[in-house]
């Protein structure tokens, strides 16, 4: 299973978060990775300063026959479409796409993206959308289940919450 976070705390031109989503899993779509199940929509604060707007975030479960450096760079193109500038880590923005999980791969930066994503098992904004796609997923570095990663994230005050709007 390939695994995308989708997460935005600022509108696009598509217009708000779940609209940005929507339109690019089209985008995403044209370029060969199709959507096989998004999840519902999280909200969470924003981080490192929860004085910005909070983030909308999703997963979206994936196929396709992009190697996982292709796939990368297709999500970053796809965040330039909607105006997502590098300028500063952690700014707000209009969309961010992640790379979570490709087919349980367990791979270093010198071959490629870092598999998993490094930081998604600290983060309930990944955590929560993700069970909600792969409700068995298990950490390939650690074997331990979403789910149990999910409440030690809680336990440490990193939350998400449901969103009263869903993608489908």
């Amino acid at each position: 299973m390939i695994l995308i976070a989708l997460g935005a705390n600022q509108n696009s031109p598509a217009g708000s978060p779940a609209a940005t989503f929507a339109a690019a899993l089209e985008r995403l779509a044209a370029r060969g990775v199709a959507a096989l199940a998004v999840s519902r929509l999280f909200t969470s604060p924003a981080w490192p300063d929860p004085s910005e707007p909070p983030f909308t975030n999703a997963v979206a479960a994936v196929e396709t026959a992009l190697s996982p450096a292709e796939l990368m760079a297709a999500l970053h193109a796809v965040e330039a479409e909607f105006g997502r500038e590098r300028r500063v880590p952690n700014a707000p923005r209009p969309l961010d796409l992640d790379l979570i999980d490709y087919e349980g791969r367990v791979e270093s930066p010198l071959s490629g993206p870092i598999l998993p994503h490094p930081s998604a098992v600290e983060r309930a904004f990944v955590l929560a959308p993700l069970l909600d796609v792969a409700p068995d997923w298990r950490d390939p570095v650690s074997g331990r289940l979403g789910r149990e990663l999910l409440k030690t994230a809680e336990a440490l005050g990193n939350r998400a919450f449901p969103a009263h709007i869903n993608l489908s």
